[in-house]
């Protein structure tokens, strides 16, 4: 899956679970966030318990989540 400018994707599978930093998701739009959102959902259930990639796996989920909510629209 290609982003903007033909860079790829995070492929956060294929790297044991890289955590995702709130930097590299700034640049993201929108459809590629909740792709990476997906992503690390998945590897998250793929994970076994107590292990690095199970606790990147949800500091990177609660990164994609924070920066989804900082662009929604104010009320």
């Amino acid at each position: 899956m290609k982003g903007r400018g033909s860079r790829g994707l995070l492929n956060i599978q294929e790297v044991n679970m890289k955590l995702v930093t709130h930097f590299e998701l700034a640049t993201r739009d929108d459809s590629e966030l909740y792709a990476l959102l997906r992503e690390a959902f998945n590897s998250l259930a793929k994970s076994n318990f107590d292990t690095p990639e199970r606790r990147n796996a949800l500091a990177s989920i609660e990164n994609i989540q924070r920066e989804i909510a900082s662009r929604a629209p104010c009320p």
